[in-house]
Parts: C-alpha cells; sequence; structure tokens
C-alpha cells in the first residue's frame, strides 16, 4: 500500500473557502449513455408490462425464468427465512425493528380542525398513500437494515400495500435481507432490480402493482429510472455518497474517530469522511491511527481511496468556527465528539441526524439506534429532512364555510378575484354574499 495522503485543511489559509469548494463538488448526473439504457427500459416496461420485465431480468441478472409469476416471493418464504435465521441474527433483527418502529411511532401525526366564531371550519386532513414501492439492493450488497428503514415507516404511516423489488442475480438471495422485509410487514416481493424494477413499479405491470412512491437506494441506474419517472410516482430522494462528519474537542481516543471515519468510506469509493477540530495535535493522532488501523480493515482497499480522493482534516481556530463549517457542509451524519454536545445544539443548523457524545457512534444509527438512517447527502441537508413517517403521509385541507363566513369572505374574495381581473371568481364569491 502506498503512502496514503488525506488533504489537510486550516481554516486560516486564504484559499479555503475555495478549498472548502473543491472538496464538497459532487455531481451525480448520469451521463447520456446510462440515461438512453434507462429511457429505452422504462418505455418498453411501460407499453410491454410483464414480459419485458421478465426479459430484462433475465438479461441483467443471469436468470432463465417464463413468467413474472416465478419471480414473486411467497409471504411463506419470508417467514421461513425469518424463522431459520440463526438465533444471535434474529434477536438482533426484532431489537432493531422494535426500536425503529417506536421512534417513527412518535412522528405520527394526526389530522385537525378548529372552528371559528362564525361557524366556519377549517381543517387539515391526514391520509396514508395507499400503495408504496421499495427499492433494495439484492445480490452481495444487500442491507436489511435498509428494509426496516424504509418499511417501517411506510407501515407505521398507515401504508395499505408495500411492495418490495430486490435483484437476486444468479439467484443469490439474502435471507436477512427476506427476514427483514418479514418483520417488518412488506405485504409482496418481487425478485427485480434496476431500472425495469423501477418501472414496473412506477406504471404498473400484469403482475406489479403501481405505487404512489418509490423509495430505497440503488446503482445509477436505479437513480436515474427514478428521477425520470418522478411525477408519475413521488420518490424519497437521489442520494448521493454516504458522508461523515466528526466536530471533535481533540479529547476522544483517536482510534475511536479514525474507525469512525472508516465506517463510512467502506461504503464506496465516493464516500466522504471529514474530520475538524481546533486540536493540530489530535489530527496527527488521527493520521497514526489511520495508519496503524487500515490494515487490518477487510476493504481497507475501497477505504484507502476514499480516504485519498474525499476525506480532508480540517484544523479550524475554536469550537464555534468548527460548527460554522459544519453548517457549510450540512452533512449527513455529523457525530459531535465533545464533551458536552448538548451546549451546540443550537447552533447546529444543517444536518441529516446528530450522533451526541464521545460514546455515540454513528454506526448505531445504521442499525439500531430508532431514527431513519436514509438521510439527506450532498449538502441537501440544507432543506431536506431524514425519511419518515410523514413521506408516506398525505395532507389535505379541509374548508367548510358557515352563511355567515361565505358573505363575509365573498366580500374580501370579490375584491382579490377583480383586482386579477379573474371575473368568474369574483362572481362566484359575490353569489354567497348576503343581502
Amino acid at each position: 500500500m502506498s503512502e496514503l495522503k488525506i488533504k489537510r485543511l486550516d481554516s486560516t489559509q486564504s484559499d479555503f473557502a475555495a478549498e472548502m469548494d473543491r472538496l464538497l463538488a459532487w455531481e451525480a448526473v448520469s451521463d447520456g449513455k446510462v440515461n438512453s439504457i434507462v429511457n429505452e427500459i422504462l418505455d418498453r416496461v411501460r407499453s410491454e408490462g410483464d414480459a419485458a420485465v421478465v426479459e430484462y431480468t433475465n438479461r441483467f441478472d443471469n436468470t432463465s425464468v417464463t413468467k413474472m409469476s416465478e419471480l414473486e416471493m411467497s409471504k411463506e418464504r419470508l417467514q421461513n427465512a425469518l424463522d431459520n435465521l440463526p438465533q444471535d441474527q434474529r434477536k438482533s433483527l426484532e431489537i432493531a425493528a422494535e426500536r425503529v418502529r417506536t421512534y417513527h411511532e412518535r412522528q405520527k401525526v394526526d389530522s385537525w380542525q378548529y372552528t371559528e366564531a362564525d361557524g366556519t371550519m377549517l381543517g387539515q386532513k391526514v391520509t396514508p398513500m395507499d400503495k408504496v414501492g421499495l427499492y433494495v439492493p439484492g445480490g452481495k450488497a444487500a442491507y436489511p437494515s435498509s428494509v426496516l428503514m424504509n418499511a417501517m415507516p411506510a407501515k407505521v404511516a398507515g401504508v395499505q400495500e408495500i411492495i418490495m423489488v430486490v435483484p437476486t442475480p444468479g439467484g443469490e438471495v439474502n435471507e436477512l435481507v427476506l427476514a427483514a422485509a418479514c418483520l417488518a410487514g412488506v405485504d409482496r416481493v418481487f425478485c427485480i432490480g434496476g431500472a425495469q424494477a423501477v418501472a414496473a413499479l412506477a406504471y404498473g405491470t400484469e403482475t406489479v402493482p403501481q405505487v404512489d412512491k418509490i423509495v430505497g437506494p440503488g446503482n445509477i441506474f436505479v437513480a436515474t429510472a427514478k428521477r425520470a419517472v418522478f411525477g408519475a410516482v413521488g420518490i424519497d430522494m437521489i442520494a448521493g455518497p454516504s458522508e461523515i462528519l466528526v466536530v471533535c474537542d481533540g479529547k476522544t481516543d483517536p482510534d475511536w474517530v479514525a474507525m469512525d471515519l472508516f465506517s463510512q468510506a467502506e461504503h464506496d469509493e465516493d464516500a466522504q469522511p471529514i474530520l475538524v477540530t481546533p486540536d493540530a495535535e489530535f489530527i496527527e493522532a488521527v493520521e497514526k491511527s489511520i495508519a496503524k488501523l487500515l490494515p487490518t480493515m477487510e476493504r481497507k482497499e475501497i477505504i484507502e481511496v476514499s480516504l485519498r480522493l474525499r476525506a480532508a482534516l480540517i484544523k479550524v481556530q475554536d469550537m464555534d468556527e468548527a460548527i460554522e463549517v459544519s453548517n457549510r457542509i450540512a452533512p449527513e451524519h455529523l457525530e459531535l465528539s465533545v464533551e458536552n454536545p448538548e451546549a451546540l445544539l443550537p447552533s447546529i443548523r444543517h444536518a441529516g441526524a446528530i450522533f451526541m457524545g464521545r460514546y455515540t457512534a454513528e454506526a448505531l444509527g445504521d442499525y439500531c439506534a430508532g431514527p431513519n438512517h436514509v438521510l439527506p447527502t450532498s449538502g441537501t441537508a440544507r432543506f431536506s429532512s431524514p425519511l419518515g413517517v410523514y413521506d408516506f403521509q398525505k395532507r389535505s385541507s379541509l374548508i367548510m364555510f358557515s352563511e355567515d363566513g361565505a358573505s363575509e369572505m365573498g366580500k374580501v374574495a370579490s375584491v382579490l378575484a377583480r383586482g386579477e381581473s379573474l371575473t368568474a371568481h369574483a362572481r362566484s364569491a359575490e353569489y354567497r354574499i348576503k343581502d
């Protein structure tokens, strides 16, 4: 392994802002070739339904099925996967599922209304979506935790039917993923993936129901397809690479911090791990820990590329400036590895999830803390939130005027409508004005 060089930045350097821009630049647009392939798949699935999905599945996943029914997993098969898990895996999965469910139960919002003095009623009706599609990566890159994080809030919201799609390349099935689907209450599971699975969920086929929203992570073809079908259905987000920002006062064990950085770097070569601290000596200590621990990692090649291309060790003047830098980055995962994280919390404006204190490893949030691990990436925490129950609920406004209320507000609407030269609007309101 060649000597690892990790980018170092200092907030006092004259080009710090420009260097930060370069560090955070990430463009996840698909190229023309990917768009062309995805558009062809979407068009064919939309017009040919099951036949196109079967053809693409055989081609891309090395299967040899003749009809769509061969690609659906029965509920008994899901239950069998759960029943046959090793005891430690089943117990851990059940604990995680219960914690995720309990947390999301607190996010539920109920319908509400109020009545004004003249009898006019206004309010909001909250309704769960009918059908939701959950995309789950398959094969070796299988994430049962993602099944829980995507399906549980939908279930808590009251979604009537959850349809999961998961590719099984070469017939490779991940039992943990199926067990998680069983625990989370997924209704139907199809062994399909890629753009063809997104198209089937978005447009519906003879066998796959059309859904209202598609959630869940996938590769560039899946992300491109989700972007393309948005409008026909809702989507959760177009996620960029995973990222972690550790803000540390220099008093945490440097091995812990190095491993926390690794925990995101091992996702893929584009993942971004960043350390921000006012302590220059701590940066040196963390670099030594990285050099010591990296050779022990199973995914050390991936981690090394991530550290070399996208990581940074940033020296700031004090903790106030550390928080300024954090808000500039708007990280997906923010670790406040400091003595008193609560004191910093009011200053944090942008972060997907905030892990507070030295003992709170980001990895706990990925699996079993309870809050959702589907989080805004690439600075989108400035305007986006974690996946939650609210993503599977719709809100309808309720308006019921009394006779007196319609008369009084009709006068207001009439003036405003005529000011916009919309005479029919004005006269519609004026009909309700009492003499």
